[in-house]
């Protein structure tokens, strides 16, 4: 079949530039709604919130160079002050001379301070003899995952946990001003009972 002498097929349409012009702009609008509040919800499970006063915190707190593991001994009738920081941390470093203080004066059989750096290893590597001598007992966390445990978001951050092996309190920040709240914190952390061992 031959077309009538003369007459020209139509020229193809041309592209429509823009996707609102096409008619897709509702639907792109309304994927890309759904993907940030999927995205939104995935970010709000990534972040857990931080352990309060009363909960039974993790007992894992990272390891030290030659792997030695750190953790909390429920069983040791100790009380615990953990305190997240970093060597690049104004405020951590400004804490540091208080955590010394907290330990020598509580002494190491009531009470343990332990230092979890979030660093690289080999920033923490010119870290731990130091701290070691001061009478801290310090550990690193590698993989992030204490830190996700115990849903730390900023630093410093310290948990005090009671002999009962709970939760006392939750710092973040430091300042001068709060050194008294600290000194109450630590005294109801050294007068709970201590958790009895299971039968």
């Amino acid at each position: 079949m031959h077309d009538k002498p003369g007459r020209r097929p139509p020229p193809p349409r041309p592209l429509r530039p823009g996707l609102r012009r096409a008619g897709l702009a509702p639907y792109l609008e309304i994927g890309l709604a759904v993907v940030l509040a999927v995205g939104l919800t995935q970010a709000a499970q990534a972040r857990p919130e931080p352990l309060g006063k009363g909960e039974l915190p993790p007992a894992e707190l990272g390891q030290q160079l030659d792997g030695t593991p750190v953790s909390l001994d429920r069983s040791s009738g100790k009380a615990y002050v953990i305190s997240f920081w970093a060597s690049w941390c104004g405020p951590c470093r400004e804490e540091l001379p208080v955590l010394i203080n907290i330990q020598q004066i509580a002494g190491p059989q009531k009470m343990q301070v332990i230092t979890v750096n979030i660093e690289e290893r080999k920033a923490y590597r010119k870290l731990e003899a130091a701290l070691k001598e001061a009478g801290l007992t310090p550990a690193y966390d590698p993989d992030k995952q204490v830190q996700k445990a115990y849903g730390v978001h900023g630093i410093p951050h310290m948990v005090i946990v009671g002999r009962d092996g709970r939760i006392v309190a939750v710092r973040v920040g430091y300042a001068k001003t709060t050194l008294d709240g600290l000194a109450e914190d630590l005294n109801r952390a050294l007068a709970a009972p201590a958790e009895q061992p299971a039968q």
